[in-house]
């Protein structure tokens, strides 16, 4: 049975586990804080099709949605599931136009979408400005609370025989004659495979384990208000430069309001993208852009109360594609990171692709990892992060599969996670 070491507990982490789990493999999760304490617990929670305009990763996406949709069904942890759909509202007749192709492409790739005049926006949307001129409705668009989703995923691994070790960093990687030996603070694990789910601290852990990963952390700020009533926003609402934010390589600012309810009434606004390394601080001028831009687009919440914001950071990479397969330079070692903002989105289907490179050998060559190796490519104006862009459909050559029956590597294990 082959032995996998996934690094990283957030969602992505846990998702890979779970299927990697259900497909024969012993997993061991390891994770430097604790279950959901890094990217995981500072997003949304969005699950969209309605931003996915890239063939495979609108396939990804799609089936991600399919996927979150069953777990919701058949979870025994509840993690506020809601398929309450998005609207694109659009302020000008130009920005129109360009939804309308948008639209026009994304329903070649399956994307159920519509188009809304200003008269069906203020049904679907009472109390949005009228100042829009029309939109697009994509019913697809969901929610999840992120840390419930992280809890329903760790219960779900832990049922098929996963070990989750918390408070265990990764220090190191060897080779030994039997496989992988990952050296942690609290003792070293053997491994047939390594996963790395680190998700912005992808590209720092990649190096030290002598691999690389083409991300960086591009953060993110988001709003929370005090409780509004019932109704007040009914779908998540985008700004339509929400979509031109997501695609944007400028390591500036880009805000774009995005804003929708919570079951516990509260509305959350987003959102925000810009590189600036590890910065913390809290960028008040960015908090001050997201609120009036929120209020344009709903005038009614400039009367309602901010009650605290939060942020985030993203792991980015040089054509916002996530990274999905086998390392270029470390053998046995794979990635399933660089989903930006869309993480939780594509969590689920991330780990099928993940597991198809790692135990059948099996890599999708728009996400495979080795596309962006070597080169100088970069994220937000000048950050390098290495790699050169290969087109889709003519990726590397297939990576060799792991053997269920392959014998686990020795090791010593920690006492405890």
């Amino acid at each position: 049975m082959a032995q996998v070491v996934v690094i990283g507990a957030g969602i992505l982490g846990l998702a890979a586990a779970v299927e990697l789990a259900g497909r024969g493999a012993t997993v061991t999760v390891l994770e430097r804080g604790q279950v959901g304490s890094g990217t995981s617990s500072r997003g949304e929670g969005n699950v969209l099709v309605s931003d996915k305009e890239i063939p495979a990763e609108a396939r990804l996406a799609l089936r991600s949605a399919a996927l979150w949709r069953r777990l919701a069904a058949e979870s025994t942890e509840p993690f506020e599931y809601e398929e309450k759909g998005g609207i694109i509202a659009a302020v000008t007749d130009t920005q129109l136009r360009l939804l309308r192709g948008q639209a026009e492409r994304q329903r070649a790739l399956g994307i159920a979408v519509s188009e809304l005049d200003a008269d069906a926006l203020a049904d679907a949307e009472p109390h949005l400005t009228r100042a829009v001129v029309g939109g697009l409705h994509f019913p697809g668009d969901a929610q999840v609370m992120p840390m419930h989703g992280v809890r329903a995923l760790a219960r779900r691994a832990r049922a098929v025989g996963v070990e989750i070790r918390t408070s265990t960093e990764v220090v190191g990687l060897d080779r030994d004659g039997t496989g992988l030996a990952v050296r942690t603070s609290r003792g070293v694990v053997g491994a047939d495979a390594v996963v790395d789910a680190a998700g912005p601290w992808s590209g720092a852990l990649s190096a030290r384990l002598g691999g690389q990963a083409a991300v960086v952390p591009r953060r993110g700020v988001i709003l929370v208000t005090e409780a509004v009533a019932a109704g007040t926003v009914r779908h998540k609402v985008y700004d339509g430069r929400y979509v031109e934010a997501v695609a944007s390589d400028d390591a500036a600012v880009q805000v774009a309001p995005v804003i929708e309810s919570t079951r516990s009434g509260t509305v959350l606004i987003g959102s925000s993208r810009e590189v600036v390394g590890w910065d913390r601080v809290v960028p008040w001028d960015v908090v001050g852009r997201l609120a009036r831009e929120a209020v344009s687009l709903f005038p009614g919440l400039g009367r309602v109360a901010i009650i605290r914001t939060y942020q985030g950071f993203r792991p980015a990479t040089p054509d916002h594609l996530p990274l999905i397969g086998p390392d270029a330079q470390v053998e046995g070692l794979f990635h399933c990171t660089g989903h930006e903002g869309a993480g939780i989105g594509l969590a689920l289907a991330s780990a099928e692709v993940l597991a198809d490179a790692v135990l059948e050998g099996r890599v999708e060559a728009a996400f495979d990892p080795r596309r962006l190796a070597g080169g100088g490519a970069a994220v937000g104006g000048g950050l390098a992060v290495g790699g050169g862009l290969a087109v889709e459909g003519a990726g590397p050559a297939p990576v060799k599969p792991l053997a269920l029956s392959t014998p686990p590597a020795a090791g010593p294990a920690p006492d405890r996670p």
